[in-house]
């Protein structure tokens, strides 16, 4: 027999839900200590693992008390919410997705892993998959934008860097896909609210990217708080137990989101702890999170004959696996240990969170003014100008808050021939304006105003919906106030989603969206602003116009009455534009790119081969530039209404002034499959439009035809 099926037969039924139970650490000034009971249950064989504690010392300490205390020894494992590094930290995630490079998310997700590694934690609740097309909804900030191909691509290189090959060993951790599923797509952008969406929806849009953290293997999944069409998902069996674990064939651990089992009750599907606990453990809820309803209501369901110990056993079969793949039975304090912050790894994965976070911004507009020409005296002003604290955005882990580079250190870094002056003018939200004056004061006799303003850090995030993208307080004001004195500005706009402020952008000289960058903020701006960076960041997201376009994404299907269409009886609006202010994919650098010349390699190929592309880039600007080049596709005519455009790939090249360079892309046959009418993957012969070109706008993309046959002889094999 294995070490879990002996287990199993030593295991009495209060010790199998307590691997079930995860309970929680909480935090203090100085850093984590065990909360409440947390460590009698522990004893007592109740708690299977642990959320909000790290360091090797409460790990390790904690550790003991399970396997020197507890009855059968059975080793916890530790949960955070890793989401942008642990330590070091990096640019949240919807900003790290403007960089389009896999390669970086997988290094910030390894480097993450190994400092979370050493402060003893052994699984996060990341990465954050949910595709969101409605910037009210906080939780923007912390996924990877409006995008399915993108999301998928981004849920790969997440899992790879936490994860790694091997579980066991101890400088990676367990990565959580969450939340399952459609979660960001709540009604009205308010979170935990109802998904009211289509199941073509679900399986086109919101059910891919799960489905790439699966193949990538991916140890747990994160069901969200939400309900669709009425369900929870944390009961939710058509989806987790037939979709994920039948259909994928998923078979690691499914964790509550906080409390979300004991909030059925509140749903109105369960009407007391012993229904919540069925239809949680029925659905597949391996581990529930916080709330003891297992605890209080699996005994009695048992008893009365409303599920079978099998279906515990079951659930706690593939926690115990978890720990294995862990190493823990073997090696429980493999993980965790002294940190370093001076060694030279410690300084590269600083250097790495620079260029990530330069990466990440995306120029929106300039005239001519960036990059900055030798200023004299350049005024960096407005509430976010010169705020440590803001700059980690939400979920900053255990990052320190002093780490943060401000934006005002990092432009008087980069600017030491300058003299670098500074006033917040206002506050983020209140409307106290007794600064105002001073602020404009430096301003008038600086050459350059870098004007910062945006949201608060914890203005995206969990429980972070907004009814307005607007300038947050009086800080539309005090910019117009700034901008009436006729000096160059640059705005500088910090956020976790795009802001309406087209005002702004009209009227400033340039306009650079930062998001927030994490520990190096001030030194990515300051690397751009001076020119030592061209800009290569690009938007994962739609930027609307007004509120009243939301929710906008590119990958709309097409109307039988198009906004093109001349006359008033088309579908477009009658006092806006339909198209946002900048579409997906859109940021400008220092370069400026041409296409031409885009060839297909096959006009007509089978439905086994590849799509081999190429198309010529030039760079017809001043400066040394990195593009990012986007492969988009039309399916012509199908059994079912396709987007006008949908991502199928994207890649970068870097041009000197005047370079001129042939970018090859290749594309499976395979990947222009699509849910068919029964919801099944098909791949219909005929007519796509292969668009190749700098974002989702269709003027400024180059096309090609190609014919995908029936003849399997067509075409080459991959």
């Amino acid at each position: 027999m294995t070490r879990i099926d002996l287990l199993l037969e030593e295991m009495t039924l209060q010790e199998k839900i307590g691997q079930m139970t995860m309970s929680a650490a909480g935090f203090a000034v100085t850093g984590p200590v065990l909360a409440g009971d947390a460590t009698e249950d522990i004893r007592a064989g109740l708690v299977g693992s642990l959320l909000n504690i790290y360091g090797a010392e409460p790990t390790h300490r904690i550790q003991r008390v399970a396997l020197e205390q507890s009855r059968l020894g059975i080793p916890l494992f530790f949960g955070f919410d890793i989401i942008h590094g642990h330590r070091t930290i990096f640019p949240i995630p919807l900003a790290e997705a403007a960089t389009f490079q896999p390669d970086l998310w997988e290094r910030t997700a390894r480097e993450a892993a190994i400092e979370a590694a050493q402060d003893g934690v052994h699984l996060t609740f990341a990465p954050m998959l949910d595709v969101t097309r409605d910037p009210r909804w906080g939780r923007m900030a912390e996924g990877p934008g409006e995008d399915p191909f993108l999301a998928s691509v981004y849920a790969a290189a997440k899992v790879r860097g936490f994860q790694g090959s091997d579980l066991a060993t101890t400088d990676h951790i367990a990565a959580t896909a969450k939340h399952f599923v459609a979660y960001g797509a709540p009604t009205g952008g308010i979170d935990y609210m109802s998904a009211d969406i289509s199941d073509r929806s679900l399986h086109e849009v919101y059910l891919p990217p799960f489905e790439t953290a699966v193949g990538s293997g991916v140890a747990a999944i994160m069901p969200a708080f939400h309900d669709i069409a009425g369900i929870p998902m944390t009961a939710n069996e058509p989806l987790l137990k037939n979709w994920l674990r039948r259909h994928l064939g998923f078979s690691g651990v499914l964790i509550s989101d906080y409390n979300a089992v004991a909030e059925l009750i509140e749903h109105g599907v369960a009407g007391d702890v012993v229904e919540a606990a069925i239809l949680a453990l029925r659905a597949g809820i391996d581990i529930e999170m916080i709330s003891t309803i297992y605890r209080r209501g699996l005994p009695e369901a048992l008893d009365r004959a409303l599920i079978g110990l099998e279906e515990i056993d079951a659930s706690v079969r593939r926690i115990l696996r978890l720990k294995e793949a862990l190493g823990l039975f073997d090696a429980p304090f493999g993980r965790g240990g002294a940190i370093d912050a001076e060694s030279e790894h410690a300084a590269d994965r600083r250097r790495l969170a620079r260029d990530v976070a330069t990466r990440s911004i995306v120029l929106l507009s300039n005239n001519g003014l960036l990059p900055l020409s030798d200023p004299r005296r350049v005024a960096v002003v407005g509430p976010l100008a010169n705020e440590r604290v803001e700059m980690r955005g939400s979920w900053p882990a255990a990052g320190d808050p002093r780490d943060p580079v401000t934006l005002f250190e990092g432009l008087s870094s980069a600017l030491p021939q300058a003299d670098v002056v500074h006033a917040a003018g206002v506050s983020i939200e209140d409307g106290d304006w007794s600064r105002v004056d001073g602020a404009l004061d430096i301003c008038r006799s600086a050459d350059v105003i870098v004007l910062c303003v945006g949201e608060a850090a914890l203005m995206s995030g969990e429980a972070a919906s907004r009814a307005s993208l607007d300038l947050p307080g009086r800080q539309k004001e005090f910019a117009e106030a700034v901008l009436a004195l006729g000096k160059p500005v640059v705005a500088v706009l910090s956020s976790g989603r795009p802001l309406t402020v087209s005002w702004l952008i009209d009227r400033a000289h340039a306009t650079l969206a930062t998001w927030f960058l994490g520990n190096e903020a001030g030194n990515a701006l300051g690397d751009i602003v001076t020119g030592r960076a061209s800009p290569s960041g690009r938007l994962p997201v739609s930027w609307p116009r007004s509120l009243g376009q939301v929710p906008i994404y590119y990958a709309q299907r097409p109307s039988g009455r198009p906004a093109t269409q001349p006359g008033r009886y088309a579908s477009k609006y009658i006092d806006l534009p339909t198209t946002p202010l900048f579409p997906f994919g859109y940021g400008l650098s220092y370069g400026r790119f041409v296409y031409s010349d885009l060839t297909i390699g096959n006009a007509r190929v089978g439905r086994n081969g590849n799509i081999e592309i190429m198309v010529s880039v030039a760079n017809e600007g001043d400066a040394t530039a990195e593009e990012t080049v986007f492969l988009f596709i039309r399916d012509v005519v199908a059994s079912v209404a396709r987007p006008r455009m949908e991502l199928k790939g994207f890649s970068k090249i870097e041009l000197p002034p005047g370079g001129r360079g042939i970018l090859a892309l290749v594309l499976p046959v395979s990947a222009l499959q699509f849910p068919g009418r029964d919801f099944n993957p098909v791949l219909e012969p005929g007519a796509f439009e292969v668009l190749v070109g700098p974002c989702a706008d269709r003027q400024k993309l180059v096309s090609a035809n190609v014919t995908v046959s029936d003849d399997p002889v067509q075409g080459r094999g991959p």
